[in-house]
C-alpha cells in the first residue's frame, strides 16, 4: 500500500510566494494611501440660480448648443444627496446629459433642521417643487418642462405630474417606488410594521445616521463585510481606492429626513399603498394617476434590493398616458447611475427619448384633451424664509402640529 506523501516542497514554495505577494501589495497600498487622493464629488461646474430656505436649484450649462427646446429638471430623493449623479469625471450622469446638449437643472434639498420637522408632502410638492418648476418655466418662457425623478424624488415627481400635468411635458422616473404592496425586499416588510407615529413624535426628523444603519442591516454580509474585504484586496490600486472613498463619502453624507415626510411616506405609501391606487391626497388634492397624460419612461433595476421591480413596474399601467415605456436594467439601486455597463443604457437612452418628444406637443396632452387654457408661466416669488420667520430652529414652520 502506497503511503500518502505530503508535497512539502510545493507547500513551502506556495507559502513563500504568497508572503512575497502580500509584502508587495502592502508596500504598494502604503504608497497609495499616503499619496494625494482625488476623491472630490460633484466636480461639474454649476450655478445656484434659485434658493428658498434650505432648498437650492442647481443649473448646469450644456456643453454644446442645445438641440432641446425643453429644459430638464432632476428631482433627487430627500435621502442621501444628489451628488450621486456626478460622482466623478467620466462616471457622471450629469456629464452625459450636458454632452447631449440638455439644459439641466437639479434640486438640492439641503440639510433639514429641527424646524423642518413639520414639512410634509404638501410643503415639498406644492411648495418647493412647484416654485422651482415655475421659476424654470419663467426663465425659459415655456409652459412645460421635462421632469426626471429618482427614488423618493421619483415618487414626488409622479405626484407632481398628476397634480400639475399642464406644467410637465415628459416624465422620466428612475428606481421609483409607486406600488408598495409587495413583500419583495426587506425594506417593504419592515416599513409595514413600523410605528411611524411613535418614531416621529419622539424624534422629530429621522436621523440620517439611523437611516444608514437601517440600510446596512438590509444586507449586512455584503455591505459591512464583503465590501471592506474587497477594499483590503484592492487597496494597492489607486483608482479603486479613489472610487471606493468617493462612494463611501456619498453613502454617509446623509441628511436627516423631515419627520412629516417620513410619517406620510410610511403611512400613506408603504402601509396603505395609496399612490398607485390614486387615493393619495397632497394638500387636499387627490393624486389621480390618470391625469398623467404626458409621455412616461420608467427605469428600474432587476436586482434592486431597496426598490424591487415589483414596486416600480406597475406605474405605466395606471397612468393616463398612451406613450409609456418600461426599461429594466440588469443592475441594482445605485448601479443604474454609476455602473460603467449602464452608462450607455441610461443617460443616452433618456436623451434620445426626450429628443424624440421635444418638438411637437406631448402625446395625450391634457390641455389638448380638456381644452383647458394653459396656466402659462406664473412664478410666485419665493416664500418668506422660514429661518427668518422662526426665531429659533425649534419653532414649527408652515404647519403647526402638536407633538
Amino acid at each position: 500500500m502506497n503511503q500518502f506523501k505530503v508535497p512539502v516542497d510545493l507547500l513551502m514554495s506556495n507559502m513563500a510566494q504568497g508572503v512575497r505577494k502580500a509584502r508587495t501589495r502592502a508596500r504598494k497600498a502604503s504608497e497609495v494611501l499616503l499619496d494625494t487622493l482625488e476623491t472630490a464629488l460633484s466636480q461639474t461646474p454649476y450655478e445656484v440660480v434659485y434658493q428658498e430656505d434650505r432648498v437650492k436649484l442647481k443649473h448646469y450649462m450644456a456643453r454644446k448648443p442645445s438641440g432641446y427646446k425643453t429644459p430638464l429638471l432632476v428631482v433627487y430623493a430627500l435621502i442621501n444627496r444628489e451628488t450621486m449623479l456626478d460622482l466623478q469625471p467620466g462616471r457622471s450622469v450629469v456629464e452625459r446629459f450636458l454632452d447631449e446638449g440638455i439644459d439641466l437643472y437639479m434640486i438640492d434639498w439641503g440639510y433639514p433642521k429641527r424646524k423642518d420637522r413639520f414639512q410634509g408632502f404638501d410643503d415639498h410638492i406644492n411648495g418647493y417643487m412647484n416654485n422651482v418648476v415655475d421659476f424654470i418655466r419663467e426663465k425659459h418662457k415655456v409652459d412645460k418642462i421635462n421632469l426626471m425623478g429618482i427614488c423618493m424624488g421619483g415618487s414626488f415627481s409622479v405626484m407632481y405630474s398628476a397634480l400639475y400635468p399642464e406644467k410637465i411635458k415628459n416624465l422620466v422616473t428612475t428606481v421609483t417606488p409607486t406600488n408598495f404592496n409587495t413583500d419583495k425586499g426587506l425594506l417593504h416588510i419592515w416599513m409595514k410594521s413600523v410605528d411611524v407615529d411613535a418614531v416621529v413624535d419622539t424624534y422629530g426628523n429621522l436621523s440620517g445616521d439611523i437611516m444608514n444603519l437601517g440600510f446596512l442591516l438590509l444586507n449586512p454580509a455584503r455591505l459591512m463585510i464583503d465590501k471592506y474585504v474587497g477594499f483590503a484586496e484592492h487597496m494597492d490600486n489607486k483608482n479603486f481606492v479613489e472610487n471606493f472613498i468617493r462612494m463611501e463619502k456619498w453613502i454617509f453624507d446623509s441628511p436627516d429626513l423631515p419627520g412629516e415626510v417620513f410619517r406620510e411616506f410610511i403611512k400613506e405609501c408603504y402601509q396603505q399603498n395609496k399612490l398607485i391606487q390614486s387615493r393619495l391626497e397632497v394638500g387636499g388634492k387627490r393624486v389621480d394617476l390618470k391625469k398623467i397624460t404626458m409621455p412616461v419612461i420608467n427605469f428600474y433595476g432587476k436586482f434592486d434590493h431597496l426598490v424591487p421591480p415589483e414596486a416600480c413596474d406597475q406605474l405605466t399601467r395606471h397612468v393616463g398616458s398612451r406613450d409609456t415605456e418600461d426599461v429594466c436594467l440588469n443592475t441594482g439601486h445605485i448601479g443604474i447611475y454609476v455602473s460603467s455597463k449602464c452608462q450607455d443604457a441610461f443617460a443616452p437612452k433618456i436623451a434620445t427619448w426626450l429628443k424624440e418628444r421635444d418638438g411637437g406637443p406631448a402625446t395625450g396632452d391634457t390641455q389638448a384633451k380638456s381644452g383647458r387654457k394653459s396656466a402659462g408661466p406664473k412664478f410666485k416669488k419665493a416664500k418668506k424664509s422660514l429661518a427668518a420667520a422662526a426665531p429659533s430652529d425649534m419653532e414649527p414652520n408652515r404647519r403647526n402640529r402638536a407633538v
